[in-house]
C-alpha cells in the first residue's frame, strides 16, 4: 500500500477540464463544498457542475432508486460520457445528444454522443494542428535510450509493411494502455524491474483488478425495456464504497459502489441472462426467454483492489510476440481483503435486490474463486508503472514522468497503485491533462525533472 502523490484538491481542476472535453452528463452533490442533495452526497467537491444535464431515468433505475432510498441509501445517476443534449466542447468538437439505442458497450457511436477520443480529441488534432500525425497499423516495440541512460531519443515501431522504422523524438509519451505500457518499459529498460521476493523495484509493481460481485434479478410483469439505454447509465449508491461507511467490525478496508445499468438489451448476447434452473433449449426456454428478457436487470458491484506483494507483471521467459519480444507475464489473485469485501457487497446487493421485489435473484462474486483471465469479470487492470512521491516505491511522479528518464511520461492506468470502487477512465484522463499541462507549462522550456524524489 502506499499514497499517489498527489490529493484530489490538485487533481480537481483537471477532472473538470476532462469532464468539458467528453461533454459528461451528470449532476453535482457537492459543489464547492455544498452538499446539493441531487448527485453524489459522497463525491469530492467540485468546482462547477456537469457541462451537460444528467441523462433520464429508467424503469431499472427507478426501481433501485425507490428500493434503496426505502433503506436509508443514497443513489445517484451515475455521471456518464454520454452527452445529454447538443454539445460543443473546449476544443470545439460538435457532439449530438444521446438517443439511448442501447448499443453503446462495445460498439461505437455514430450519433457521436459517446466521448470516445476519435469523437471528441482527435477531430480537434487532424483538422487544427498541422504538426499532428496520426501513423495507423504500426506497432512500437521498444523506447530507445540515450547512451547515458537517463534519457530516450525515440521510439523503435514496426510499421504496416513490417519495416522497423526509428522515430526520433525529444519527449515520449506511452499511451498504449495499462498492460502494453508496462511492457514497453521492461523491453526498453526503463526503470527497475520489481522483484516480488525482495520487494525491490518499481516496474511491473502493485498489480491490483477491479473486484466484482452483485446480483442478476428478475421481476414479473414489468417492463424493464433493456434495448434502451446507454453505455454507463445507471443509478449508484456510494454508501458501502471507500470508507463512506463504519469498518471497524469488519476484516476488510475499501469497499464497492453497488449499481445498476441501463444498458445492453442485446437479445442474442443477452439470452443467457435467464433465471436458475431454466432449459436452456427447447420449448421452456422459448417461454422463459420471451418472459424474462423484459424483465431482468442487474445490480453490479465495482469494487477496490489492493496491491499484494505477490501481485506484479513480468517479461514472459518463455512465450513470444510475432515480432519475437517476450510477452506480460501476470501474476496475480484476489487479496484475502478483497474477497472478503466482495462478500460482504454481495449480501448488501441481494438485501437491496429483495427490496426492489425481484421475484428471483441469482448472486455472484468473482472474487470466490482463483483469478483467472478465461472469465471476464472486469477489464479495467491497474498498476505496474505506478505514481508517487519517491522513487524506490514507484515508476513516475505525479506528472507521470518517469524517474529514470525524465523525457518519458506513462499515461494510464498503469499509474495507479491501486484500484478504488471506481472505474479508472475519468482519473486516466484527468491524469493526463496535468502531464500535458506540465510539459507544455514547464518541461518544454526547461528540461528535466519536474519532481524531486
Amino acid at each position: 500500500m502506499q499514497d499517489w502523490g498527489i490529493t484530489y484538491a490538485e487533481l480537481e481542476p483537471d477532472y473538470d477540464r476532462w469532464e468539458q472535453i467528453a461533454g459528461v452528463a451528470g449532476q453535482a452533490g457537492n459543489l464547492r463544498g455544498k452538499l446539493t442533495s441531487r448527485g453524489n452526497p459522497f463525491e469530492g467537491p467540485r468546482s462547477r457542475e456537469y457541462p451537460t444535464p444528467k441523462l433520464k431515468t429508467l424503469r431499472m433505475m427507478e426501481i433501485f432508486n425507490k428500493a434503496t432510498s426505502e433503506m436509508g441509501l443514497h443513489p445517484f445517476t451515475i455521471p456518464c460520457a454520454n452527452v445529454s443534449q447538443a454539445y460543443v466542447n473546449p476544443l470545439g468538437v460538435t457532439m449530438a445528444p444521446c438517443t439511448y439505442c442501447g448499443f453503446c458497450s462495445s460498439y461505437g457511436c455514430g450519433n457521436y454522443s459517446k466521448a470516445s477520443p476519435q469523437t471528441c480529441v482527435f477531430p480537434a488534432l487532424l483538422n487544427n494542428n498541422p504538426n499532428f500525425r496520426l501513423i495507423t497499423n504500426a506497432c512500437v516495440t521498444r523506447v530507445n535510450k540515450a547512451a547515458d541512460g537517463k534519457s530516450v531519443t525515440g521510439v523503435t515501431y514496426i510499421d504496416q509493411n513490417g519495416s522497423e522504422v526509428l522515430q526520433p523524438a525529444d519527449i515520449i509519451c506511452l499511451t498504449a494502455f495499462q498492460m502494453e505500457n508496462v511492457r514497453l518499459m521492461l523491453l526498453s529498460g526503463i526503470g527497475k524491474p520489481y522483484d516480488p521476493l525482495t520487494s525491490e523495484g518499481v516496474v511491473g509493481r502493485n498489480f491490483s483488478f477491479q473486484t466484482v460481485s452483485g446480483a442478476d434479478l428478475w421481476f414479473e410483469e414489468d417492463h424493464i425495456n433493456p434495448f434502451i439505454g446507454a453505455g454507463g447509465l445507471g443509478s449508484q449508491i456510494d454508501d458501502y464504497n471507500s470508507d463512506n461507511f463504519d469498518h471497524s467490525s469488519l476484516d476488510f478496508i475499501g469497499g464497492a459502489g453497488i449499481l445498476t445499468l441501463s444498458r445492453d438489451g442485446t437479445p442474442i448476447a443477452n439470452a443467457n441472462k435467464l433465471p436458475p434452473g431454466t432449459p436452456r433449449w427447447g420449448s421452456g426456454f422459448k417461454r422463459a426467454y420471451s418472459n424474462y428478457y423484459q424483465n431482468y436487470g442487474v445490480l453490479f458491484n465495482q469494487g477496490t483492489s489492493m496491491p499484494i506483494k505477490r501481485g506484479y507483471l513480468d517479461l514472459d521467459p518463455t512465450y513470444k510476440d510475432p515480432f519475437g519480444l517476450p510477452l506480460l507475464r501476470l501474476t496475480y489473485d484476489y487479496a484475502r481483503n478483497d474477497r472478503a469485501m466482495a462478500t460482504f457487497t454481495m449480501n448488501r446487493a441481494i438485501q437491496i435486490g429483495k427490496r426492489m421485489g425481484a421475484s428471483q435473484f441469482s448472486a455472484f462474486n468473482f472474487a470466490e474463486k482463483p483469478f483467472t483471465t478465461a472469465i471476464g469479470a472486469s477489464n479495467h487492470t491497474i498498476g505496474g508503472a505506478v505514481m508517487g512521491a519517491d522513487p524506490t516505491s514507484s515508476a513516475v511522479n505525479s506528472y507521470l514522468q518517469s524517474w529514470d528518464c525524465h523525457n518519458v511520461f506513462v499515461v494510464g492506468a498503469s499509474a495507479f497503485p491501486n484500484n478504488g470502487g471506481y472505474n479508472p477512465t475519468g482519473t486516466v484522463g484527468a491524469l493526463a491533462l496535468r502531464a500535458a499541462r506540465a510539459i507544455c507549462g514547464n518541461y518544454a522550456r526547461k528540461p528535466g525533472a519536474l519532481q524531486k524524489g
